[in-house]
């Protein structure tokens, strides 16, 4: 089964880091990545840009309107996710601990399984990888 990790910090401590102790915890986050991957188990992982930069539709009385930035009524925001091919809950809960643990500081990791809606239709890949960053 599919299981999305979800990735929750503060998002004004993270951005504060130096590069130096960003290519620290992005390294640590590889090396527990690269065990997944090596099992063929991990599927795509994202890194969110800052919630600065982005935007939330909402809809009321039937028209959308747009707001700057995400609406987290919390010290926490959502920073990226993982998918992962995990054949139970408690080997993506093993998973997401080994994350904690390369990941410094407060924040936690909702733990979802998967369903798929719909088939992937995209043709475009470009992510920005971290490597670019």
């Amino acid at each position: 089964m599919l299981y999305a990790i979800l990735c929750y910090n503060e998002e004004n401590v993270v951005s504060t880091w130096t590069q130096e102790e960003d290519d620290a915890c992005m390294a640590r986050l590889m090396d527990v990545q690269s065990g997944m991957a090596s099992k063929g188990k991990l599927g795509p992982v994202v890194r969110l840009w800052n919630t600065g930069e982005a935007r939330t539709l909402r809809k009321s009385n039937g028209e959308p309107t747009v707001f700057d930035g995400p609406f987290a009524e919390t010290k926490e925001q959502f920073l990226g996710f993982y998918v992962a091919d995990c054949e139970t809950m408690d080997e993506a809960l093993d998973f997401a601990r080994e994350l904690a643990k390369a990941n410094p500081g407060p924040g936690s990791y909702e733990i979802r399984p998967l369903r798929f809606f719909g088939d992937n239709k995209l043709k475009s890949t470009e992510l920005l990888s971290v490597a670019a960053e």
